[in-house]
């Protein structure tokens, strides 16, 4: 199946489908960035969205292009976290069952709020990749659909809605960075963002630590990879068989980069402090890569998608602590 398969009129229609249940975000202006790394600097607010991240968007989509006596069946799917809570959400409204595989490495907290919305949380398997194998398994045994976390064109059409978004709340942009993982939300902004002006630069900000997508790309094709512990942990796991989001990626993004785990707990307690606003470790990457000067040619107008909310609070105050300590011991020599 070619790229062309999902298309500009597709996003279009997803939010159509999907303006009764996702809703549209705010993009605010970050002085402090804009003054810390030239151009002006926005964020678009995807960590206040229902379900606290962007997955809700994609997740609405796929489930409500499923025929009703088919979804009836119920849906499953694998997740790093934040898709599960996604399905789950969706599912309830629909009064659908819904099956959410997860790995031993998913955070409790994205584990009960998965159980809390009604669906059944599986814990099957050390890494993403484990976890994934399982969802296949029980998708044939029991005749669930699948709603795939990235790899798929409902999906990547839900997730460009925001690409529309911005344009409409932002028509100067000519930068955007995303949080890259499977790729799903950085095909579909890409797309989106590409198709009104090739001239958008379109930047993925991965983890250092099991970068699946940029991996692949320096390799020219889709490569496993080991999946380590990180505090991005919403951007774990790996392409598995991949039909859409790769090529997509390949096609549409013109840089990637990557941050450090000091990088991104670093930008985590920037949202917090300059900004008051929560964002997981996953979704303060694009942050990390500005305040670190990993982005070549900020645009004059640039967009960072914060991708998501779901921290444990407790582990967020103690990096937002650690990070005082850490200018006041730097102030003081």
């Amino acid at each position: 199946m070619s790229t062309s398969e999902v298309t500009l009129r597709d996003i279009y229609l997803a939010r159509h489908m999907i303006s009764s249940v996702a809703k549209r975000t705010p993009l605010i202006h970050s002085l402090w960035l804009t003054e810390h790394v030239g151009g002006s600097i926005y964020l678009k607010l995807e960590n206040l969205q229902v379900t606290g991240s962007f997955k809700v968007r994609g997740a609405t989509n796929k489930l409500l292009n499923v025929p009703q006596e088919v979804r009836q069946r119920g849906a499953i799917t694998v997740s790093s976290g934040n898709h599960g809570r996604a399905l789950s959400y969706v599912a309830r409204q629909l009064g659908v069952r819904a099956v959410v595989c997860l790995s031993e490495a998913v955070p409790l907290i994205k584990r009960e709020a998965i159980q809390e919305l009604g669906a059944e949380a599986i814990v099957c398997g050390m890494t993403y990749d484990e976890a994934s194998d399982y969802a296949d398994h029980l998708r044939e045994k029991q005749g669930l659909v699948m709603v795939h976390p990235f790899d798929d064109p409902f999906v990547i059409a839900g997730q460009g809605t925001i690409g529309l978004e911005l344009l409409e709340d932002l028509p100067e942009i000519d930068t955007v960075v995303v949080p890259l993982s499977g790729g799903g939300l950085l095909a579909g902004i890409a797309l989106a963002l590409k198709s009104a002006s090739a001239n958008i630069r379109t930047i993925g900000v991965s983890m250092e630590r099991g970068p699946a997508m940029v991996e692949s790309l320096r390799a020219g094709k889709v490569v496993d990879i080991v999946e380590e512990p990180t505090i991005a942990d919403a951007l774990a796991g790996g392409l598995g068989p991949n039909v859409y989001t790769f090529n997509l990626i390949q096609k549409y993004v013109d840089q990637t980069v990557l941050v450090s785990e000091k990088e991104i707990a670093e930008a985590m307690a920037f949202a917090l402090e300059q900004h008051r606003l929560v964002v997981e470790g996953g979704g303060a990457v694009g942050i990390a890569a500005l305040l670190h000067h990993k982005v070549k040619e900020v645009g004059r107008n640039t967009a960072v998608v914060l991708s998501g909310s779901n921290v444990d609070i407790p582990l967020l105050l103690r990096i937002a602590q650690a990070h005082r300590s850490t200018r006041a011991a730097f102030r003081e020599e």
